[in-house]
């Protein structure tokens, strides 16, 4: 019977087959100690010599690190083993002998560890990190579903830019100009006036000359966008969203967490209401600290570590200046350098994790910010279009996985959180 080992308690007492990789080895002479993996986990298998053919015995010999292996025993219950559970070897078959494994347990430098990044995946840590990816990917889609969002796949090529020109990458499109998405944030607009709650989940390309260990050049990004919606709803609706997601991490992964040395307890903080700070009183906390960022200018990552050290959870800052934020956020109504623009900042120094804010309605006022930006306007009929037809209030936010998986994960670098990074020097492989 085939099982897999994330199953393998179901079995207890039975006689089973298990497909996978072997993934170390241990030997007392007589007796094999194999750790197998098959992607849903990792058992241990107890060959004995006395109870198998001299043949089975001598593959369980001849095997070595990530060789491609059947293996067939009895399940037995056992606390000491990973997955509190064993398997006693029947039968074991050699599928593919590995070549020598270039990835053994002493320390690899990072550069070696990104060159082999297709191996890298398999060991126990970088499985973690992707099972905890794959967790915040689902809960936070499980929850805009649950809120009757529809989701809606916005386009990778596009004709203009959304977050700004000096961070797009070109590319020709049949002797034309188009470019890699920044953002879906302007297709998402034009979907909920469609259909009222909309999100999209795509990949996004930001060509920032950056080295940063919060910059990737490509990264995912989960998108929100709500008609009939201000600024104060997005900050409610975001913020039930992380407390779902992080429930969600503390149900389902806990192991993972701890095994990549997680302190759970910080996690198990996340709970509603996330403090509220306009920008004005971020500048003046910023201050405090010994920060002179001149008011008016955006925060970089120092200034984002700086203000979210001071909150053992999410922090919302609000009302960022109009000058420093994109042409759609809709000013303020009480004073209109501002702008109805909101980020959200991961507790513990992690900095920003979504943005977004209340968009403007009216087209006269966006006409003119397309203007002032020195926008093409040909290029924005179709987004200027959302402001004849019909328009509303509306607003959304974007959420940057690979920076809320760093921050779940307590972990240093985001080159971690995806399958293949892509970073301003690495596109191998």
């Amino acid at each position: 019977m085939d099982v897999t080992i994330d199953k393998i308690g179901e079995y207890e007492g039975q006689s089973v087959r298990i497909k996978g990789w072997l993934y170390n080895k241990r030997s007392s002479g007589k007796i094999f100690f194999l750790q197998i993996r098959d992607g849903s986990g990792i058992i241990q298998a107890v060959g004995v010599k006395s109870q198998l053919s001299p043949e089975c015995f001598e593959k369980m010999q001849k095997v070595v690190q990530e060789s491609s292996v059947i293996v067939s025993g009895r399940v037995k219950k056992d606390e000491r083993s990973p997955g509190g559970y064993e398997l006693s070897v029947e039968n074991f078959d050699i599928i593919h002998l590995s070549e020598p494994y270039p990835i053994s347990p002493k320390e690899h430098g990072v550069d070696f560890l990104m060159e082999h990044r297709h191996l890298w995946l398999r060991s126990s840590r970088q499985h973690a990190i992707m099972k905890i990816r794959n967790t915040v990917i689902r809960a936070c889609e499980d929850f805009l579903r649950q809120e009757g969002f529809l989701r809606m796949d916005t386009p990778i090529l596009t004709p203009a830019a959304c977050e700004g020109t000096t961070t797009l990458f070109e590319t020709d499109y049949f002797d034309k100009k188009a470019y890699l998405s920044q953002s879906g944030q302007l297709y998402n607009e034009a979907n909920c006036m469609a259909f009222g709650k909309v999100y999209s989940f795509g990949p996004t390309f930001r060509a920032e000359k950056s080295k940063t260990r919060r910059h990737l050049m490509e990264f995912w990004m989960l998108e929100p966008e709500i008609a009939f919606a201000t600024i104060d709803d997005l900050m409610e609706l975001e913020e039930n969203m992380i407390v779902y997601m992080v429930s969600r991490l503390l149900e389902l992964n806990k192991a993972d967490l701890k095994s990549i040395g997680r302190d759970i307890s910080k996690l198990e903080a996340i709970k509603a209401p996330f403090p509220r700070l306009c920008y004005n009183d971020a500048i003046k906390l910023l201050r405090s600290k010994g920060n002179e960022l001149p008011w008016g200018e955006d925060f970089g990552a120092d200034e984002e570590s700086i203000l979210s050290l001071n909150f053992d959870k999410p922090v919302f800052v609000h009302r960022y200046p109009a000058k420093c934020k994109a042409f759609y956020m809709k000013p303020d109504s009480e004073d209109p350098n501002l702008s109805l623009s909101v980020d959200m900042l991961a507790p513990e120094g992690y900095g920003e994790i979504t943005g977004g804010g209340q968009r403007i309605e009216d087209y006269e006022e966006l006409l003119k910010r397309i203007e002032e930006h020195k926008l093409p306007k040909d290029a924005y009929e179709w987004y200027l279009d959302l402001r004849r037809y019909g328009s509303v209030p509306h607003s959304g936010f974007g959420i940057g996985i690979e920076r809320t998986i760093t921050w779940v994960c307590g972990i240093e670098h985001l080159r971690e959180t995806i399958p293949y990074p892509r970073m301003l020097t690495r596109l191998y492989p």
